[in-house]
């Protein structure tokens, strides 16, 4: 009898089989030396051995420095466990069950990139080794700069509908790679794309989402040369999923026309019922802010500070209610104009002046103009102490000056109070030109009936006008 190969020798100071030499060709190998021991060792019955299922807790995708574990599952009464990284012929580890045990863990107590890598595992029992098991991927994450998630072009989508998630980076990624936060699903690899001035991005596409379960994203960069070696992740991005049930109001303190380095607060109130609510600015790719639910009197609502304020923070807001056990948010509130204040390249702020004159009797007309020598595509005209939005109106090139006219007919003494006005930009809608100085309006005489808004019958608001300007 010719002798076996040395794989397969049983060992005379330990009663267990040497690992069988591994690497890329294990499967191979393998199967030659249970042939060779069937073919040489005819007193030996080998047995067919269950494929070993391999898996890595907590995840598989481990930060850098924190402890990971290898399974190996094979079958009950196993002797030996073998644990092999692809590119290497020898096993990486050995475990032997102290008990009889279907399975065995290979820990290691802090990841690094030397352990990133392809694994199988394979087990030995009685006078057979099985199959290697199907391939797991280790990777290290935290290597690099991490990238930007965002969605497009709004994280807030409608059951039912798409989205594309676009990761990018300024580094020269390779790859992009999108993960599902509860792991659903397999990671999604998409090459690198150069964009023109250098920015490095994949768009990932989400189909046909659903509020059946959360939609919580991330992403990583990585290199060619090095495809288990990942950057840190991206920040969570979770999809907004949209329904049906009845709106939230949205409204603002201590009102929608704001200076740099004030406080701001939106407040997101409903009569359902909400423990939980979300606010979201148009255009942005961000995550919506969410906070969980305030009670006032019958209504629940949540406060959104934003502040010290800068002129990033223009824009159109809405807001959804939701309930903690449903992925599934309302119908979006009514859009709310957040206006910023500041130093416009025009030149000096415009000037408001009344006509014909103040003070004005009570049941009068008068008509508050703004102006300025400077070009503004709008006015929009506000009265301190209103929270709803500024009334606004296209400007007019008259006697070499810009302007626009704000007639208040019949007015009574609530309109009395200090107005001021701004110029703005079609470019810029949300960026308003440094106010004019204030202007008192005395209204004298009776008191006539009291009026609730600014609204005037020859002015819009900016909420009733989502276009805002001309094109």
């Amino acid at each position: 009898m010719g002798k076996p190969p040395a794989a397969c020798i049983q060992s005379r100071h330990l009663s267990v089989q040497a690992c069988p030499v591994g690497g890329s060709t294990m499967t191979f190998m393998v199967l030659l030396c249970l042939g060779l021991c069937l073919s040489q060792m005819t007193h030996v019955q080998a047995e067919t051995l269950p494929i070993p299922i391999i898996w890595a807790e907590p995840d598989p995708v481990v930060a850098q420095g924190k402890p990971v574990s290898i399974w190996c599952q094979g079958s009950q009464n196993a002797d030996q466990y073998c644990l092999y990284r692809e590119g290497v012929p020898e096993p990486l580890r050995r475990e032997f069950p102290l008990g009889p045990s279907n399975k065995a863990k290979f820990p290691f107590p802090h990841m690094t990139y030397h352990l990133a890598g392809r694994y199988s595992c394979l087990y030995h029992r009685q006078t057979s080794w099985s199959v290697p098991s199907k391939p797991l991927d280790l990777v290290v994450t935290g290597m690099f700069n991490k990238p930007s998630l965002s969605a497009l072009p709004s994280p807030i989508v409608t059951s039912g509908g798409s989205v594309a998630l676009q990761c990018g980076s300024w580094q020269e990624f390779d790859w992009f790679v999108l993960c599902s936060k509860e792991g659903e699903g397999h990671p999604r690899h998409l090459d690198s794309q150069h964009q023109a001035d250098g920015w490095f991005q994949a768009l990932f596409t989400v189909d046909h989402v659903s509020p059946s379960h959360r939609q919580t994203y991330r992403c990583y960069g990585y290199f060619s040369s090095s495809p288990f070696v990942w950057s840190t992740s991206s920040h969570v991005l979770e999809l907004l999923i949209s329904g049906v049930s009845r709106k939230p109001s949205l409204s603002v303190l201590p009102g929608p026309v704001v200076a740099p380095g004030q406080s701001l607060t939106l407040q997101c109130h409903s009569d359902v019922g909400y423990d939980r609510f979300a606010l979201t600015k148009e255009g942005a790719g961000d995550p919506p802010q969410r906070l969980g639910w305030q009670s006032q009197a019958e209504l629940s609502g949540a406060d959104f500070p934003l502040g010290p304020v800068r002129p990033s923070h223009g824009g159109r807001y809405t807001c959804y209610g939701g309930h903690t056990l449903s992925s599934e948010w309302s119908a979006p509130s009514e859009p709310l104009d957040i206006l910023v204040a500041v130093q416009l390249p025009q030149g000096p702020p415009p000037t408001l002046s009344a006509q014909p004159g103040l003070p004005v009797a009570a049941g009068e007309n008068v008509t508050l103009r703004c102006q300025s020598a400077s070009f503004f595509d709008a006015f929009l005209l506000s009265k301190e102490g209103e929270a709803g939005p500024p009334l606004h109106r296209r400007s007019q090139h008259q006697g070499g000056e810009f302007q626009a006219d704000f007639p208040l007919r019949s007015v009574t003494l609530d309109r009395g109070g200090t107005y001021r006005c701004y110029g703005s930009l079609s470019s810029t809608p949300f960026l308003l030109s440094h106010p004019s100085d204030p202007l008192e309006l005395v209204v004298t005489g009776v008191p006539a009936a009291v009026t609730s808004s600014l609204q005037t019958p020859d002015s819009t608001s900016c909420m009733a006008q989502p276009d805002r300007f001309p094109r």
